[in-house]
């Protein structure tokens, strides 16, 4: 029986692959896939400071055997164009990379050219050929028409042109051998020129990644958190009451501040506080009248988040504060808590700002077991546009007066939408503000705070106690997230004091003060940190007497010099860890941490170098013993290509804590721990 042969369009109806419901993005001619950094797919910013180095990567490729290169294009706010140069760095699996940095603040933007190379395909082809003596006199006359292409084709100043010109004579000089002519068109001089001025064939173009660029507080800060009502304030023993402290008075710390080297001075509210529900000592609801109450609970009759608490002074005080730290070289950041007290205004203007109950009574925060009765949280779906105005206007009146960093309190509780919304509407007028994120939360919610907006988190870093915990969690903060999300460890905080701290004694609060302060650009420390206030309250990670609930003496005149108490302070080494950071742009740096193997696994060993403008490199290294109770011995090998050394090279090793040198090989043998000391911060240089 005779069988009709099937229609071609039949056939390729039924092989065709089946149509999806939305068309593909276009390839582009030359393949660009996957640049990085390049925060959810390209709907948020990656994130830089002046200065610091980017690395892009892409993958690049084409079809047949024909060469195939990459250019970076930065562009800047003004629309201008840089075009860098991109290696690849595992030829046949072509991973592209290259490196910048911006100079100045503003949103930029980068993307990836892939194009056809054909003064590469040709330099290639023809070194294969004249050697075999294979279509000789075509592969130099086609070499010879690829420069005279790139003269054309390409922008060069006359000096730039003539070294292309000249290897176009060279190559059809028929007097001289065809090694002589090939060698002129793959000179040294010709290939470096037409490196930095290609020409480019088939260039195919990447989406636009956009860069925001951010002053460099946002990456790189010492932080230095005080209650100023505590700042100053004394008890008297006779009437067993307190006398506060004011903004006055907490601004006579601000010189001990800076001289131990903080860059910012962190404030807690120094709002009215409200008197309905107030807590007592230790979080108790037994309040006595002449207890200040905790300084989160905000809201009176005095005013709400727009007003300074009346026992702390007025704006007057309050600019002279900011003035004072100014004049010292520190920038004072300001405490957003976005909740009320019973006693606000906002309570009584705005009730529906707030959850009410089936009682009819307005819901308090609760963090069970936690529970917070002094305290209201908004409710963002009521009436989020009188909400978000009413916050925009407050954020105003305290920038308004100087403030261009805020510590949000718990933002994870709140809206994502409406901090995305927050920080964009601040930044159109004040780019320069910084928000640190006060989020110990779950990682997706951290994180997106960071996409959003926040330029620094809090971390988990107050819980990582291990080597290895610490190697893992820096090795995520330093990788991908590094595009979006900026560290601030703090070794402990007003609410947070952990069994290390609680039990680990002088080494615990030297370790984890010097790792917080090594191992990410920004870190701070709680008032008091050089005390080592360490008591904690039964059943709690947090001190006893804890200051958001009373006022606190910390005696600062007994620890100075000649003082009852010298000596019984960290200050000291305070100061010399945060000189030593600013004397070492390495430790600015996130992305450039790497660690070293050692043997004892309760050590931990990194090391950040940074290559400076006059090309020499700043390599620091530290090694610390987490043991807080004993002393340990261990071999440290270092990784010297990661130091940027060669493996034999021998090593000069200062201890920038102790002023001690060493010389130092690959293999080093460390004693570390409470009776000797806890860990070395050592600048590495190379002796032969």
């Amino acid at each position: 029986m005779c069988r009709r042969a099937p229609r071609l369009g039949r056939l390729l109806k039924v092989t065709a692959a089946p149509r999806t419901s939305k068309p593909q993005s276009p390839i582009g001619r030359i393949p660009v896939l996957d640049v990085q950094p390049c925060v959810d797919h390209g709907a948020r910013p990656t994130k830089a400071v002046v200065g610091e180095e980017l690395e892009v990567t892409a993958t690049v490729f084409r079809e047949g055997h024909d060469a195939v290169n990459a250019t970076l294009v930065l562009t800047d706010p003004d629309g201008g164009e840089r075009h860098v140069p991109m290696t690849c760095t595992n030829p046949g699996l072509n991973t592209w990379v290259a490196r910048i940095e911006a100079d100045r603040t503003g949103w930029w933007s980068y993307r990836v050219e892939g194009w056809s190379d054909p003064y590469g395909t040709w330099e290639h082809d023809a070194t294969i050929k004249v050697a075999a003596d294979v279509d000789t006199e075509l592969m130099l006359e086609e070499g010879a028409r690829v420069l005279e292409r790139a003269v054309d084709e390409v922008d060069r100043s006359a000096l730039q042109e003539q070294v292309l010109v000249d290897a176009v004579t060279a190559l059809r000089d028929t007097s001289s051998s065809p090694t002589v002519r090939l060698k002129a068109g793959t000179d040294p001089a010709v290939e470096t020129e037409l490196g930095e001025r290609p020409l480019r064939d088939m260039v195919s173009p990447s989406a636009e990644i956009a860069l925001l660029v951010e002053r460099e507080r946002a990456l790189y800060g010492a932080w230095y958190e005080l209650f100023p009502r505590s700042e100053g304030a004394t008890y008297d023993e006779e009437t067993h009451t307190w006398r506060t402290g004011t903004l006055r008075t907490a601004a006579e710390r601000l010189p001990a501040v800076a001289d131990m080297g903080f860059d910012v001075v962190y404030l807690t509210p120094v709002h009215p506080i409200g008197q309905a529900a107030k807590k007592g000592p230790n979080n108790t609801l037994d309040a006595r009248p002449e207890d200040p109450g905790s300084p989160y609970a905000i809201g009176s009759p005095d005013g709400g988040h727009d007003a300074i608490h009346p026992d702390l002074g007025t704006f007057e005080d309050f600019d002279a504060f900011v003035a004072r730290a100014e004049d010292l070289d520190m920038e004072v950041a300001m405490d957003l808590a976005l909740q009320c007290s019973p006693d606000h205004p906002w309570v009584q203007a705005h009730p529906e700002w707030f959850t009410t109950r089936a009682d009819g009574t307005i819901a308090y925060a609760e963090n069970p077991p936690k529970k917070y009765q002094d305290i209201y949280p908004l409710n963002f779906d009521n009436d989020p546009a009188g909400i978000y105005a009413e916050v925009r206007r407050v954020v105003q009146v305290w920038v308004d007066h100087g403030v261009k960093i805020f510590r949000v309190d718990n933002p994870h509780t709140k809206p994502v939408e409406f901090w995305q919304w927050l920080i964009e509407d601040v930044a159109r007028d004040h780019p320069d503000v910084i928000w640190l994120a006060e989020a110990f939360t779950k990682p997706a919610m951290m994180h997106t705070l960071a996409k959003v907006g926040f330029q620094q988190s809090y971390t988990y870093y107050t819980w990582r106690n291990t080597a290895a915990e610490l190697r893992e969690y820096l090795e995520e903060l330093s990788g991908d997230a590094a595009a979006y999300m900026r560290p601030s460890f703090w070794p402990t905080t007003h609410d947070i004091l952990t069994p290390y701290m609680q039990f680990g004694g002088p080494a615990a609060w030297t370790v984890r003060a010097v790792l917080a302060a090594t191992l990410v650009p920004t870190y701070g420390i709680y008032a008091g940190y050089e005390l080592m206030e360490h008591v904690a309250r039964p059943g709690a990670e947090e001190q006893i007497d804890n200051e958001k609930y009373e006022f606190k003496d910390r005696r600062w005149a007994d620890y100075a010099p000649g003082g009852p108490k010298e000596g019984q302070s960290l200050a000291g080494l305070l100061t010399t860890v945060n000189r030593i950071r600013r004397e070492h742009p390495a430790l600015h740096r996130l992305t450039n941490i790497r660690f070293h193997d050692v043997d004892d696994d309760s050590f931990l060993a990194f090391s950040k170098r940074r290559v400076l403008p006059d090309g020499t490199a700043d390599v620091v290294l530290v090694v610390a013993n987490l043991d807080p109770h004993s002393t340990r011995a261990t071999t440290l090998r270092l990784d010297m290509g990661a130091l940027g050394f060669e493996p034999g090279e021998r090593l000069e090793a200062h201890d920038l804590l102790t002023e001690q040198t060493w010389t130092w090989e690959r293999d080093v043998y460390v004693r570390l721990g409470p009776e000797v000391q806890p860990c070395h911060v050592v600048s590495l240089r190379s002796i032969g």
